[in-house]
């Protein structure tokens, strides 16, 4: 096919959903078409071959003038060149992706704060002395590191408290989907994410741990991170956020001399080794172990 018979943006992005969208999340879909959208708002819908670097940048300034931050823009592109790439691959097109090569300035992004120890048992405390939804919820990612979604949108019964090691076990479903293949996983209760798991079980009203989040329709962590976020930000450390508990989590288990292959299976990190797809990893018993560290130092 010559590179006159590209297809349009608008028909490389229905391609792009069909061939990847499938098992993907909602927001995946949504983001896909939003950016397409944006591109061919400011530049027109025309075939792919016929955008160019110049038009690229077009489209970058038009964003930045909308008011989007720099890391916003870079996902932007990130999304519209995947359209493309995939498009020129499908169809064999003989043809340079205009967005692959766009400058974009320095972002100034704030790092994110590792919780420290001393302030991760305050919250806990205090998690235990409010003693409802929105502190279980906290208090279940604290000693588990879990995602907040991840959290957020379990099943009561993924909430495992009677085997020998009493354990959450991390599973995708119709409404939350995971991050990555590697984030589904069974991670052990204890300490402060024992007692929620605990208070959620003895108070479960529905099938959903957390059903001020999550309905048979869709997770909604963001309403939980605002929520959260806000009450952390205002009790203990204006710098802390609930990601914070999966930095803290990694640097907890490495004091504990945890191995950096544990470390990744508990919190459902890909390491990028090769030997990490070999074999069954670490068992619950033993990560319970490490973990079991962290709630006595």
């Amino acid at each position: 096919m010559c590179a006159l018979a590209a297809p349009n943006l608008s028909e490389a992005m229905q391609t792009y959903l069909q061939l990847k969208g499938a098992e993907r999340p909602k927001t995946f879909r949504i983001a896909a078409m939003r950016n397409a959208q944006a591109v061919m708002d400011i530049l027109g819908d025309r075939p792919i071959s016929q955008y160019s670097t110049v038009d690229a940048g077009r489209v970058r300034d038009a964003l930045f003038g909308r008011g989007l931050a720099v890391l916003s823009v870079r996902r932007s592109f990130t999304t519209i060149k995947a359209i493309i790439n995939l498009t020129i691959a499908e169809h064999g097109l003989d043809i340079h992706n205009p967005f692959s090569a766009t400058y974009m300035p320095e972002a100034d992004s704030k790092k994110r704060v590792s919780i420290p120890v001393e302030t991760i048992r305050q919250i806990q405390r205090s998690c235990m002395e409010h003693d409802d939804e929105m502190r279980w919820l906290v208090a279940l990612i604290s000693d588990t590191g879990m995602r907040l979604a991840e959290a957020a949108g379990l099943n009561v019964n993924d909430i495992k408290l009677h085997e020998d090691t009493l354990y959450v076990d991390i599973r995708p479903h119709s409404w939350r989907s995971l991050k990555t293949k590697g984030s589904q996983r069974q991670v052990p209760l204890v300490g402060a994410s024992l007692w929620a798991a605990q208070r959620i079980k003895a108070n479960a009203s529905s099938c959903f741990a957390f059903p001020r989040y999550t309905d048979h329709n869709r997770c909604n962590a963001n309403s939980a991170s605002n929520a959260l976020n806000k009450w952390i930000q205002a009790n203990f450390r204006d710098d802390i956020v609930m990601h914070g508990f999966r930095h803290a989590m990694r640097d907890r288990l490495r004091a504990a001399s945890c191995p950096s292959e544990m470390i990744d299976q508990i919190s459902g990190w890909s390491s990028g080794r090769i030997g990490e797809s070999y074999g069954e990893g670490y068992l619950r018993y033993q990560q319970g172990d490490f973990l079991e560290r962290l709630c006595i130092n």
